[in-house]
């Protein structure tokens, strides 16, 4: 299969450390993956503050650029719902590119967990790690069954970690609560995504996590600025960097 990879542009300026760590961990399981350098945001900021028809040109141009590609993968279930799910109101609905595009892109652990179906990973990681489920990744997405729904749960993160040798989930009270990031929101509602960021943080320390890491570095970068500015003890990692050995 040919991947194509597709980079949230707020990781490619300052996490690039998370961003080779999903090219890794790719090759790792033996895939031709493809980084299109013409790639750019996918509009989600915008659709955020509601100029939805300012990502107009982003969608077309996004669309364009992965279309010839078998699987579209990257490490942000945010982005990846973006294109799955606010896309279409640009397209007409027998769009042949659009609708190859859609069912084509996958988050990377969804990607590594339904499609290659990966069953070994030979890396260790001895430490307590509380895992947050973000929003998107989780109810959009289907990574994990939503608390609210009250039926046995399910986690394709967990299911990935608990592949890595020596790794400790920890059990937190709260499994999916958001973190409070949301995109602009913690910038429009500063107070709030504040009070929600912190609350999610005591949650992991509560639990003893040493690692908190999750699929959208969005909820991790709002919490990692949290951590810095009260000097928590608590280290923030992209799932993939933990997954690919990138410690």
């Amino acid at each position: 299969m040919r991947v194509g990879l597709f980079i949230p542009c707020f990781m490619n300026e300052l996490y690039p450390k998370s961003c080779m760590a999903t090219l890794k961990l790719l090759q790792s399981v033996g895939l031709n993956v493809d980084y299109p350098t013409n790639q750019t945001c996918c509009g989600q900021p915008m659709a955020n503050s509601g100029c939805s028809k300012d990502m107009k040109e982003l969608a077309y141009q996004f669309v364009e650029i992965f279309k010839s590609y078998d699987y579209i993968v990257a490490p942000s279930g945010s982005c990846v719902t973006m294109v799955k799910e606010h896309y279409e109101p640009f397209f007409e609905d027998d769009d042949p590119d659009y609708n190859k595009v859609k069912t084509s892109i996958y988050e990377v652990c969804e990607f590594l967990h339904d499609i290659v179906k990966v069953e070994k990973i030979d890396v260790s990681f001895p430490h307590k790690v509380g895992l947050h489920n973000s929003c998107h990744g989780h109810r959009a997405l289907g990574l994990g069954t939503p608390t609210e729904l009250n039926i046995s749960q399910k986690n394709k993160l967990k299911n990935l970690l608990n592949l890595v040798d020596g790794i400790e989930i920890v059990d937190l009270k709260r499994d999916d609560e958001c973190c409070g990031f949301g995109g602009t929101f913690c910038v429009t509602e500063e107070d709030i995504s504040v009070a929600m960021g912190k609350d999610r943080i005591n949650d992991h320390l509560n639990a003893h996590a040493e690692v908190i890491t999750g699929a959208d570095m969005s909820c991790l970068m709002h919490m990692q600025g949290l951590i810095n500015r009260d000097k928590r003890p608590v280290k923030v990692m992209h799932i993939t960097e933990i997954l690919a050995g990138e410690f």
